[in-house]
């Protein structure tokens, strides 16, 4: 390289070492107020820390002393409350023994009006079940002699009321019974006896034959031959009115048997008073 040429060069290179320096001394500068900028800050800081610190402790303090004081105000009215329930505790105990003497003592009289009124009404039911006992008994006495009535109306009924609806006549349970009847002269009369197992026994213009005779029972059955017909009479009762219609005037005969004997009965047959009219077969 020729002398010229470093002297040209020379020159300038001087102005970059100058820019040098002063960037440097700005980064100089820019770091030293950087430090003390914060230095600055963390003094500050710590002040600010100190004086809180010292704040926190004041209140704290403050605080301890109003738990102290507040500690004591309730010692003083746990203390007061506890004498006063002691004295209400006394008197609570007190009250409750005279009440429970009382309640005793209400309760006997209670249970001795109880016992009164249950006697009363024990009393007054033991009048009542024997006032009940003798209606009853009259009520049964009554009972047994309408049931006697009822009998005494059955048997009238028998004697009056047939077997053929809406026709009834007087009928006859013993010879006596039937001698009555003949003097009264309404209607004839033919008293018959017959045993079971014969032929059929005539009877005016009508014949009877038994078929079957109960003595325990009262009942028999028999056969009545009329108009060339055989009307057979099943199961029926001593004095019970057997009723037919016979002749060519259709009129009323009734057969009545009063008594029942083992295989036999007796009874009576009674015809209107104009025979000629029923004339049979």
């Amino acid at each position: 390289m020729s002398t010229p040429a470093v002297e040209e060069q020379i020159p300038i290179q001087t102005p970059n070492i100058e820019k040098h320096r002063l960037l440097r001394y700005a980064l100089l500068i820019a770091a030293a107020s950087y430090v003390i900028l914060s230095s600055y800050y963390i003094s500050e800081t710590r002040s600010s820390l100190a004086s809180l610190a010292v704040t926190q402790k004041a209140a704290i303090a403050n605080l301890q002393q109003r738990q102290a004081a507040t500690e004591a105000d309730l010692k003083t009215s746990n203390q007061a409350l506890a004498q006063q329930l002691g004295i209400t505790e006394r008197g609570l105990q007190a009250a409750y023994a005279g009440t429970t003497a009382e309640l005793r003592q209400n309760q006997r009289v209670l249970e001795r009006h109880l016992q009164d009124q249950q006697n009363e009404v024990i009393g007054q039911v033991t009048s009542q079940v024997a006032e009940v006992r003798g209606e009853l008994s009259g009520a049964k006495r009554e009972i047994a002699a309408t049931r006697t009535d009822l009998e005494s109306t059955k048997v009238k009924l028998d004697r009056a009321i047939g077997d053929l609806t809406g026709q009834s006549s007087l009928i006859a349970r013993t010879r006596e019974d039937l001698e009555e009847l003949r003097h009264r002269g309404d209607r004839n009369y033919y008293e018959f006896s017959l045993s079971k197992g014969e032929h059929a026994t005539q009877l005016s213009t009508i014949a009877l034959q038994l078929k079957k005779a109960d003595a325990k029972k009262g009942k028999f059955t028999l056969n009545v031959i009329a108009d060339d017909r055989v009307i057979e009479k099943k199961d029926r009762g001593v004095a019970e009115p057997l009723q037919f219609y016979t002749g060519r005037n259709r009129q009323l005969y009734e057969v009545v048997i009063f008594t029942v004997d083992k295989n036999k009965v007796t009874g009576y047959l009674s015809t209107p008073k104009t025979p000629g009219l029923t004339a049979s077969r």
